[in-house]
């Protein structure tokens, strides 16, 4: 499908607002344990009983590659991810001693995908049933979690059915019996639990997962027809307008590409027509994730998620089946996309996301990332919620803050609080966003609110891309607000995170810097309105590991009049 509705820019200002309320309430917590609790009932587990299927309908192929790297360690004995490893023969799904990301890797069974990219069925079968066997072992009878989320049961579903002749050819009858046993009874949790995951990625994982099971196990034509109903529930409260989910994170975005990919060849698999709203999805869901890539290919760094290399990224893109242009305004997702030449600009152009659709939400609005060609030039920090063991926790935290993302911080704070429990507090609650199209030039205008409530004063920032890509104008200005709150004197701050590699000298007047991109172009930098230094930072790599790196940082004061910096990038020869 090739489409060009997403290159239309609707002109004029509008006003974007956060969406939703605080935390979840305490009674809303009180209820979700009390649900969690039921698990252990005699009375669900009576629920979870039926049938036993005898094989399953179909096997769908994954439409994506396994890293064969990753499933050569397994077969060697080991379980890795992002720097942590365990041995496979000890491996306990329900330990508490990795990560919850590695555990989630675990629990969905993830690993099944890299395995089957390592070596034959007869390779890395055995290998596969014993590992289903040690899950089956601690947690198909015993109802509990994290085993038991429903969004993990979701991607299970689809795992042990895609790879199910790596876990079902076994001619073990009992254990075959227990692994579709325990598939069904999963699909049967699913039925009851669905609805309360999580808005967003863990509920349409969930329900995926129910209409997985509906169109694989006989007998299953009911349950398909309430799951579809459930996932387009769920999709529609999960994905933003135009395509983005709500929780604003690349990464999960990725993951919902790649979930409704694989749901989808479980209807190739029964030869049975996709229901429109899963194409529908798709056709949204691809380009709001193309816009928030750079020029490599990758994914640029946003609420907390990883820059994702291009390979992984094209795979699960082609393995949509979907053809089209990035998004270059997803003004519901929040995010600005700019590219003219070899030059690629990603702007932040909405509040952090709601605390009830998002965990680990950064306080990065009106920060922007900029490439040209193959090349990353000013980056965020990125990887706050990517967990492994190359981040810790205070790291991590470290990450959410606006200071680790390129745009302007005022008098060292975040421009939506971070809560030392890692929820978002009051800040940023509303955007006034323009942008214009000029020959080939493009112009987004935005300002937020965040510094109003304790500074009295209104962040506004102008970004210019000339038609030809080869200079970025910006503009930082610091308004006094109509609001009660006394503007007051406050230091600020603008930071331009640069990618490893690049190699910053400042000019002799001290207002500007040459920027030397390793085996690449020239950039030169400029500002006025500030003073110019050269200071250290990072960045986190697709992998999860941090790299040391420089950044710009144009400092000053600000009066309760304001202030205002402009500042160019822009490439010479």
């Amino acid at each position: 499908m090739e489409s060009d509705e997403q290159d239309e820019i609707p002109v004029g200002k509008r006003l974007v607002r956060a969406q939703g309320g605080g935390g979840e309430s305490l009674a809303e917590r009180l209820t979700s344990q009390f649900y969690r609790l039921t698990w252990r009932t005699p009375l669900h587990a009576l629920r979870l009983r039926g049938r036993y299927p005898l094989k399953l309908l179909a096997v769908p192929d994954d439409p994506v590659a396994g890293d064969a790297s990753t499933g050569l360690a397994i077969l060697r004995g080991e379980l890795t991810w992002r720097g942590e490893q365990v041995e496979c023969g000890r491996v306990d799904f329900g330990s508490e001693s990795i990560s919850s990301g590695f555990a989630n890797y675990l629990q969905r069974f993830q690993w099944l995908r890299d395995l089957a990219a390592a070596g034959s069925r007869a390779q890395v079968a055995p290998v596969a049933e014993m590992l289903t066997r040690r899950w089956l072992s601690s947690h198909a009878d015993r109802v509990s979690e994290p085993a038991w989320r429903p969004d993990l049961w979701g991607w299970r579903i689809l795992f042990w059915a895609t790879h199910a002749p790596l876990i079902l050819s076994s001619t073990d009858l009992v254990y075959r019996s227990a692994v579709l046993n325990g598939l069904a009874r999963g699909a049967r949790h699913l039925d009851r639990s669905a609805d309360r995951a999580p808005i967003g990625l863990q509920r349409i994982a969930a329900w995926a997962g129910i209409v997985a099971a509906g169109l694989l196990i006989t007998g299953g034509g009911p349950r398909r027809s309430f799951g579809e109903a459930g996932l387009a529930r769920a999709l529609n409260t999960g994905f933003s307008a135009d395509g983005g989910l709500v929780c604003r994170t690349p990464g999960g975005q990725l993951d919902a590409v790649m979930l409704l990919a694989m749901l989808s060849r479980v209807y190739d698999a029964r030869r049975i027509e996709r229901p429109a709203f899963l194409a529908s999805a798709l056709n949204l869901s691809v380009p709001s994730l193309l816009g928030v890539t750079l020029g490599d290919g990758g994914l640029s760094s946003w609420q907390g998620s990883l820059p994702i290399e291009a390979p992984q990224v094209e795979s699960i893109i082609a393995a949509s089946g979907v053809r089209t242009r990035p998004q270059r305004q997803a003004r519901d997702w929040g995010y600005q996309r700019a590219a003219a030449g070899q030059t690629v600009v990603v702007m932040d152009a909405a509040p952090p996301p709601d605390r009830r659709v998002a965990r680990g939400g950064c306080a990065s609005t009106l920060a922007f990332e900029l490439s040209e060609g193959a090349h990353r030039l000013v980056i965020n920090c990125g990887g706050a919620n990517a967990g492994g063991a190359f981040i810790s926790a205070g790291l991590a935290n470290g990450l959410r803050t606006t200071a680790a993302h390129s745009t302007l911080i005022l008098a060292d704070s975040n421009s939506t609080a971070i809560h030392a429990d890692g929820s978002l507090g009051r800040g940023v609650s509303e955007i006034a966003l323009e942008r214009q199209e000029n020959e080939g030039s493009s112009r987004i205008e935005a300002s937020h609110d965040g510094y109003v409530r304790r500074f009295g004063l209104i962040h506004k920032r102008t970004l210019l891309l000339s038609g030809d890509g080869r200079e970025l104008r910006g503009d930082d200005v610091l308004l006094p607000s109509k609001a009660k709150q006394k503007p007051m004197t406050s230091a600020f701050a603008i930071r331009f995170h640069l990618a490893p590699g690049i190699e910053a000298t400042p000019t002799a007047d001290g207002m500007g810097a040459l920027l030397r991109i390793e085996r690449g172009a020239l950039w030169q930098f400029r500002c006025r309105g500030g003073t110019l230094s050269v200071e250290e930072s990072l960045w986190i790599d697709g992998q999860a590991r941090p790299h040391g790196t420089v950044q710009l940082v144009v400092s000053g004061e600000a009066s309760p009049g304001g202030a205002s910096v402009g500042w160019v990038l822009r490439r010479a020869g």
